[in-house]
């Protein structure tokens, strides 16, 4: 499972138009989910991501996670996260799970955060072609990949 992690000030996702997710002060995540990811992965990058100290103390340091300043997440699925483009100039997305199981453990991300939050995360309209605005708030933007974060932390 990927990750792309925006802290901003605003963030707004909609749909023809229509809104159907936004945010004040807290987490923007673009996550694409990889051929093979399992519940395992929503689960462990969502607990990554709420506990990311990524938002400022008094002391202006990067020191308190969304968890600590009561923030919000939004959601927004986004399969091209999975493109390879190693190879010529057309990025390659066999990678990507497929769209039923992505959906599934999208939806299981989204509710594991909530969870963690304990509040609503605002989503985009999985496989829609959304519009997504923010304000970056630093700008701070950070990459996860479990397959990364995992081997990491089996191999300190």
């Amino acid at each position: 499972m990927r990750a792309l992690l925006q802290r901003v000030l605003r963030a707004e996702v909609s749909v023809d138009g229509r809104t159907t997710g936004k945010i004040e002060k807290g987490l923007l995540v673009l996550l694409g989910v990889m051929e093979g990811d399992t519940e395992a992965e929503a689960h462990y990058l969502a607990d990554r991501i709420c506990g990311l100290r990524i938002f400022e103390d008094e002391k202006q340091k990067m020191n308190k996670s969304v968890l600590d300043v009561d923030g919000e997440v939004l959601a927004v699925s986004q399969f091209t996260l999975a493109a390879d483009v190693s190879h010529g100039r057309r990025p390659s997305f066999i990678a990507a799970a497929k769209p039923g199981c992505a959906q599934t453990l999208y939806q299981c991300f989204v509710d594991e955060t909530s969870k963690l939050l304990n509040k609503p995360v605002p989503t985009g309209v999985f496989g829609a072609d959304m519009k997504v605005a923010l304000i970056n708030d630093g700008p701070v933007t950070i990459w996860l990949d479990t397959e990364e974060l995992r081997k990491k932390h089996d191999n300190p």
